[in-house]
């Protein structure tokens, strides 16, 4: 019996692989803590590269009769390759979306089109009332969107919107199930064309 008691005591004071114990406990969540910090550092640079390359792509469409190195029948399609395929370098399955919007000045991006005749007073365009307005992108009709799709003319402002989803480099969701598993974010610029030609200006129609 004093054996067993003798015994007790000493493994209750041994202290031997403790260590073990301990790193084991801290383990998971260092790793999580390195992984998520690796993350975010992937994220950074996937981010700046897409910013770089619709800046170089917007400056190189820009000019008349641009030379891009890319695959594209249309400026606006050789756009979205060149910035596509510079992505794809850092982040292979990244998906990239690019859209193209011109504009007839920079603070025209995001607004409505121009009201010339407002008969009621209320800031808003009524059919109704036969309202006239600048037909900024040429439909024919009133837009609360003045662009119109692609690279526009000479003056003109080109809009470029980026959106990229891509995979993140570690399954982070798997441990922490609030985190999407891609990454995904939306990038802008805007670049007014070279003057190699007169800008054309929209006509005034009434409803």
């Amino acid at each position: 019996m004093r054996q067993a008691i003798s015994r007790l005591r000493r493994i209750r004071r041994d202290e031997s692989g403790a260590t073990i114990v301990e790193f084991a406990i801290i383990l998971v969540p260092m790793v999580i803590l390195l992984m998520g910090g690796i993350e975010l550092g992937y994220n950074s640079y996937v981010r700046s590269v897409l910013q770089g390359s619709l800046n170089d792509a917007a400056r190189r469409a820009a000019v008349e009769a641009p030379a891009i190195n890319a695959s594209g029948s249309t400026v606006e399609e050789k756009v979205e390759n060149l910035i596509r395929g510079t992505v794809r370098k850092v982040s292979p399955n990244a998906t990239v979306n690019v859209t193209q919007q011109s504009y007839f000045d920079f603070s025209n991006i995001g607004n409505p089109e121009k009201l010339m005749t407002d008969h009621n007073g209320n800031g808003q365009f009524d059919s109704a009332d036969g309202d006239c307005w600048e037909d900024a992108n040429g439909n024919g009709q009133f837009d609360t969107d003045a662009g119109k799709t692609g690279q526009g003319g000479a003056e003109d402002v080109v809009h470029y919107v980026a959106d990229v989803s891509a995979p993140r480099l570690f399954p982070l969701h798997a441990f922490i199930p609030t985190i999407n598993p891609t990454i995904e974010f939306e990038l802008q610029a805007a670049v007014r064309n070279q003057p190699f030609g007169q800008q054309a200006n929209a006509a005034v129609i009434c409803a």
